[in-house]
């Protein structure tokens, strides 16, 4: 079975790094109609990431992961063509009326946006002629387990990175609040804000806090359980995340999962080559508001109450304060430039930037008037690190055998590589026998396996010339030079000739399996005509068009999640019976939300409302 780690590209130079850090897949936005308005990328960015990713048989998936509008459609379509002769392996979608054109023979992976929550939904998305389900980041191991056995397509889950706290494809906040669609790409993350919870008379309950932002999720510890439940691609959110993301993220979970892989023949790498890093990851030391693996195992606590912001890595304690110096028990090296934080009285996130420093005593930009000994502190720059990861941070090489043989007029060269591609070239030069026997031999050896400047490794030469020639450095580069430029060809147009292919428009229109629902409404996400035509093909005849279209918000649930706010204070009506039993609002800059819970699928939604004081508690 092929593992796959599939990190974010926001542009071009992630892309690469992420390959050189031990990617075998990169995702990518396109020109338009990605699911992050900010990190689209031009054609021509996207084919040369394409070319540098097949060289180790990586691959590149772009992501067209929006709903459309009707007068989009053509231009979606042909902007797939282009993204398909650029070399791009396969396209993320959302909106399914583009299963309704006539797309490339390009690979189709169902976005996570696409609500993949539940088993019936997955087994009709594989039938309909997607290649992948990329699963909803609130699936369980135990409902992995369930979908991989009543399911053949591929399957890709979340391993690390920001959480939305709403079912993807089923949050409507920004819409409703900002005119701005996180289905269109748009999302103005009102999750993140703080808001008051407040009772049926606009009693404050809990004030100001982060009560929908979530920490990030990490499945660092659970890879195994993930693969033992069946999924083969692991995927690294964060196309809006810069490049020290992007390098320590990927190279960390390169180890991790080579680790794993190690000893056991049945797991490999979904591409070639192998990953020397010139630092040491660590997932803690880039952005992240502390870590969580969210529903793969149980219920937990994990939101972050008190910010949204990064709090870093935990480096110790206060020990005592000078004037205008800190101490700090710690075993991690302190350097000027990093930024420290900690939790003040009020539960508020305050920090500062470290000016000198001494041993363990450091003095900061300014000395905060809460902090006392016995604080706990944070590290959310490490200046060092981030430095270090601005320079040359990985290398990955492909190992090649390379055979030199005798031509009439010259010599030729042919190098072969792990994955068996091979590819020769030839150049005409004198063949003068050596005075030296061992030294010319030395020489050829030396020159010909000199692959620092390429993409190669060499592990082996073999010399099957009749004798020892003399054959100077300048023409043994050329040979080497050459030879290795057409392997790089060669692994390129393998890798194009052997992409996956998806089902024609004509195989597609033929496919008429019932939908496990003949009734839809708005939140199937169907803004346009050709979803609507795919839907009705697939025997739905009643059908409620989607809040982007409609603009009616009026007793319609905004977000839907399985994170629930009772639960996350300790006031779950099913534990604690006696917790606060009337409903429950969010009020924030003059907005109110009512707050609906769904106990026996363990899920809460959130409705606009007027101010709860007009509200009959119910």
């Amino acid at each position: 079975m092929q593992l796959e780690l599939l990190s974010p590209a926001k542009n071009l130079e992630q892309g690469r790094e992420a390959i050189n850090h031990g990617a075998d897949a990169v995702y990518i936005g396109a020109p338009a109609f990605g699911a992050r308005v900010a990190a689209g990328n031009t054609v021509e960015d996207i084919e040369q990431l394409s070319r540098y990713a097949h060289l180790y048989h990586a691959k590149v998936f772009a992501t067209v992961n929006t709903l459309l509008f009707d007068n989009e459609i053509d231009d979606a379509v042909a902007m797939l063509h282009q993204l398909y002769n650029a070399g791009v392996d396969a396209a993320i979608i959302q909106d399914l009326g583009l299963l309704e054109c006539d797309l490339p023979p390009i690979e189709l992976h169902a976005s996570t946006q696409t609500h993949n929550a539940t088993l019936p939904r997955i087994q009709f998305l594989e039938q309909a002629g997607f290649s992948r389900i990329i699963l909803a980041r609130e699936t369980s191991l135990q409902q992995m387990q369930q979908i991989r056995q009543h399911t053949s397509v591929d399957l890709e889950a979340f391993v690390q990175g920001a959480l939305c706290v709403s079912y993807s494809g089923q949050c409507y906040l920004s819409q409703y609040l900002n005119n701005r669609s996180g289905n269109r790409g748009c999302c103005t993350q009102p999750c993140r804000s703080a808001y008051d919870l407040c009772d049926s008379h606009g009693n404050s309950l809990r004030k100001d806090q982060h009560l929908l932002s979530l920490k990030d999720f990490s499945a660092a510890n659970r890879l195994l359980d993930m693969i033992n439940a069946g999924i083969t691609s692991f995927k690294i959110e964060g196309r809006l995340k810069d490049m020290s993301y992007v390098k320590n993220v990927t190279a960390y979970y390169r180890q991790l999962l080579d680790s794993i892989m190690e000893g056991k023949p049945d797991l490999t790498p979904a591409s070639s080559g192998s990953c020397r890093f010139f630092f040491t990851p660590d997932l803690e030391k880039t952005f992240n508001r502390g870590f969580t693996d969210y529903f793969l195992r149980q219920r937990q606590p994990m939101a972050t109450l008190t910010s949204q912001k990064s709090m870093g890595k935990r480096i110790g304690k206060v020990s005592s304060i000078s004037r205008d110096s800190i101490t700090i028990k710690t075993s991690e090296t302190l350097t000027p430039g990093d930024g420290l934080c900690f939790l003040n009285p009020s539960q508020r996130l305050e920090g500062f930037l470290v000016n000198h420093v001494q041993g363990n005593t450091i003095r900061p930009n300014r000395m905060p008037d809460s902090l006392t000994p016995g604080t706990l502190l944070w590290r959310n720059n490490d200046q060092a690190f981030e430095k270090q990861l601005q320079g040359n941070t990985a290398e990955r090489t492909i190992p090649v055998s390379l055979t030199l043989t005798d031509t009439p007029d010259g010599l030729l060269l042919t190098l072969t590589d792990s994955d068996n591609c091979q590819a020769s070239a030839s150049i005409s030069c004198p063949k003068e026998p050596a005075r030296d026997p061992l030294r010319a031999s030395e020489q050829i050896q030396r020159q010909l396996c000199k692959l620092g400047d390429t993409h190669f490794r060499a592990v082996s030469l073999q010399n099957l010339c009749p004798q020892p020639y003399f054959i100077p450095a300048a023409t043994l580069n050329q040979l080497r030079r050459q030879a290795a430029q057409q392997l790089e060809e060669e692994r390129i147009s393998l890798h194009l000739h052997q992409r996956g292919h998806c089902p024609t428009l004509q195989q597609r229109q033929a496919n008429t399996l019932p939908y496990f629902e003949t009734s839809l409404d708005y939140r199937a996400n169907i803004i346009n005509s050709l979803s609507e035509q795919f839907y009705r093909r697939h025997g739905v005849q009643q059908i409620e068009y989607g809040l982007e279209k409609t603009g009616q918000y009026n007793g319609k649930a905004l977000m839907t999640t399985k994170y629930c706010i009772r639960y996350e204070l300790g006031i779950c009506l099913r534990q604690h019976p006696d917790a606060h039993p009337g409903p429950l609002y969010l009020h924030n800059n003059g907005q109110w939300l009512r707050l609906q819970f769904n106990c026996s699928e363990c899920q809460m939604q959130l409705f606009s409302c007027p101010q709860p004081s007009q509200n009959q508690p119910s």
